[in-house]
């Protein structure tokens, strides 16, 4: 089996932060009622105000205001559908699992349309709050270990956050140069380690330069 994480590895960009701009092009009430509130809570956050899981919440609370909002991802998939990787397009494979911390609701249209399996953050699009732990970092880790999920063939991550499942994998590989590259996944030394070990701790994507 062999384990993707999604923005930034296979498919070019952010899912959730692109379907937000195609629901505020389309629904330009969401200027008033989502964006000042997300981008408030976008500097709480920063400013240690407020920790992630309430920053993402409220990042996430446009799919609660979209009322047409299956017809809107299918249409935002049929446009965007062309970002999917085409190295990963070329080994693709049924039994891929998809692990994403976007939300299932946005992932599970387009890991149908590949015909893989998925797993994402659950997100209740009625009540605004998350049903599950936010798919991310330790969490992906912890799901494959939870689950008994065969032995991970290969990993495909473009963060270093993810480095709790690259130790899953028999091979990890790390995604550069806007989900086209795919290179082996680095070497990681004591001091990079407390690093990265911080920088999950705290929520944020970790990223080697292009160059790197």
């Amino acid at each position: 089996m062999n384990v993707y994480d999604f923005d930034g590895t296979i498919f070019y960009s952010d899912c959730s932060i692109g379907f937000a701009r195609w629901c505020l092009i389309r629904h330009p009430k969401l200027c008033f009622t989502y964006l000042p509130r997300v981008l408030k809570s976008l500097l709480q956050y920063k400013t240690g105000k407020i920790p992630n899981h309430l920053m993402q919440r409220r990042m996430f609370s446009y799919l609660t205001m979209v009322d047409d909002f299956d017809e809107q991802i299918e249409r935002y998939w049929d446009k965007y559908e062309k970002r999917i990787s085409a190295w990963y397009l070329a080994q693709k494979r049924p039994d891929d699992l998809i692990i994403s911390a976007s939300p299932a609701c946005i992932i599970g249209p387009i890991a149908k349309r590949l015909g893989v399996h998925y797993m994402a953050s659950e997100f209740d699009r009625e009540f605004g709050v998350f049903v599950n732990n936010l798919m991310y970092a330790k969490e992906k880790s912890k799901y494959i270990i939870d689950h008994g999920f065969p032995m991970i063939e290969n990993f495909y991550s473009d963060s270093l956050a993810d480095t709790p499942l690259a130790l899953c994998a028999e091979k990890a590989h790390l995604v550069t140069n806007k989900a086209s590259t795919v290179l082996d996944w680095p070497d990681l030394d004591p001091d990079t380690m407390k690093v990265v070990k911080k920088k999950i701790d705290t929520g944020w994507n970790i990223h080697l330069k292009d160059d790197e």
